[in-house]
């Protein structure tokens, strides 16, 4: 599939383009299907400097203008939903039917905040005085950066931008370099919706653009979702003008199956967990801690429905798992593997899928080792791949002590027809997204984000737009009169 088009970046209303280009990849077959170009610092310090300009504007329309513009953009993602998935799934590498669900979401996510925005917002407060009225209102942030990564490129920049601008923002938004093309093509098609100045798209490197967003001194807000390091390098860059930041960052999740769980609807679901979208996951249920009573039945079973999974080029018909997003990505899941070869029990998988239709292709065979401890690095560390670590418990607090044995705090779910026992576990996770027989699925209705070093703040819901919102206190005297705080002489 040849792309057209895809070297340029949107700034000030204008598309910009620069004479370093970079190759986009399929990775299904390690074929180039575009080019686009790599901006550097002072792109973004121009994309800012309009943003900040536009913001003046753009700020006091109203909340049915920037609805209606919400839902624009939503009607206009709708009639290109079947491009938007090709596109997705040329440039990701995951299968059509995902690549479908995410623009079905993107769709929904625009729609959620556009029918929001009008609604209660602020709070009124009863003050000991009864001459004093007190209120709170919420108000746009400013100029907000936004970086989003490779995995879920469309989704991502939906959950970002339809908050952010719903809210009466201006955006800097930076695509992961590696998957940009669904994003350009986004900002193709709404061209024109928005007044000059008020979306900006640059592209190009972590290290020079997404940089530049984090200590740019126009830039108001900085929003990440990537990995926990290079949070951490935004975190470090923001804290120098202290500026608002949302991280949402890795993870390393447990789903615990108690033995009082259908085997084949505990299988069905722990392969859903870690194999949708390859692992590559911030949420993925890379940890699976099983009950003893059932450990060797279940772990057999996981390996015969592991082994029928469909690895194929993502647009293949019935690909049920595509290629990994990049040969470097690939290298690095690899070495994990390698990793845990010499520290558990290999039960499949744990290789490149190689010749034939696999040719070139950035494939990974489904992983799973067995008899995990929680020293070993392939259960502490996140792979970001189809690689599934195995632990055992056989108490409740066991699972729940080992469901928490970990530095992240992203997700968590648990698998039990007692309810009480569900609620008790999912009470006691320290993770910000749980479920109770169910793992992955998650609305636009209700937010998204974790604990500890899984990030800050969160993600859709009324929180994701607040996310994006400053809190005013407005106190107004309702008798206002000499004070006589200091006497007359």
């Amino acid at each position: 599939m040849k792309i057209e088009k895809t070297g340029s970046m949107f700034i000030d209303g204008k598309w910009v383009s620069t004479d370093k280009k970079r190759d986009i990849i399929n990775p299904a077959d390690g074929t180039v299907i575009g080019q686009v170009c790599d901006g550097t610092k002072e792109h973004v310090r121009a994309a800012a400097k309009a943003a900040k300009r536009a913001f003046v504007k753009w700020s006091k329309t109203s909340v049915a203008q920037r609805a209606a513009i919400l839902h624009k953009v939503a009607d206009i993602i709708e009639q290109h939903s079947e491009e938007l998935s090709i596109l997705e799934t040329s440039n990701n590498g995951k299968p059509l039917r995902d690549s479908g669900g995410d623009v079905a979401d993107t769709i929904t996510c625009f729609r959620y905040y556009a029918g929001l925005l009008d609604k209660p917002s602020g709070q009124i407060y009863g003050v000991p005085d009864e001459n004093n009225f007190a209120m709170v209102v919420r108000e746009p942030i400013g100029v907000c950066g936004q970086i989003v990564p490779w995995n879920y490129p469309l989704m991502m920049a939906a959950w970002k931008l339809a908050p952010c601008l719903g809210a009466g923002n201006t955006v800097v938004f930076k695509p992961a370099s590696v998957t940009p093309l669904s994003v350009i093509r986004l900002f193709e098609l709404i061209e024109g919706l928005f007044p000059k100045g008020v979306v900006n798209l640059v592209l190009g490197s972590g290290a020079e653009v997404g940089q530049e967003i984090a200590e740019n001194p126009d830039i108001d807000k900085v929003s990440l979702t990537g990995g926990t390091d290079t949070g951490r390098q935004i975190m470090r860059a923001a804290s120098e003008r202290i500026k608002n930041v949302s991280l949402e960052l890795g993870g390393k999740s447990p789903c615990v199956i108690f033995d009082d769980v259908d085997l084949e609807i505990g299988v069905d679901w722990a392969l859903f967990a870690i194999f949708c979208n390859q692992g590559e996951v911030c949420s993925a249920g890379s940890r699976l801690i099983l009950q003893d009573t059932i450990y060797q039945k279940f772990l057999k079973r996981l390996v015969e429905r592991a082994n029928q999974i469909k690895v194929a080029n993502g647009l293949t018909k019935g690909a049920e798992m595509g290629p990994l997003v990049s040969k470097q990505h690939m290298e690095k899941v690899l070495e994990y593997i390698e990793i845990g070869k010499k520290e558990a029990r290999l039960l499949c998988g744990g290789k490149r899928l190689e010749g034939g239709k696999f040719s070139k292709g950035y494939y990974v065979a489904p992983t799973i080792f067995a008899d995990c401890l929680p020293s070993m690095r392939i259960v502490k560390e996140e792979v970001f791949g189809p690689v599934l670590a195995v632990e055992k418990f056989s108490s409740e607090a066991e699972a729940v002590e080992l469901a928490n044995n970990t530095d992240y705090g992203l997700a968590a779910g648990v698998f039990t027809n007692d309810i009480s026992r569900a609620m008790r576990v999912v009470r006691a996770f320290r993770a910000g997204i749980t479920w109770i027989n169910s793992y992955h699925p998650t609305f636009a209705q209700a937010p998204w984000g974790g604990y500890k070093q899984s990030g800050i703040g969160r993600e859709l819901g009324t929180f994701g737009l607040e996310e994006y919102t400053e809190v005013k206190q407005i106190n107004i005297n309702l008798a206002p009169g000499e004070l006589g705080w200091f006497a007359k002489k």
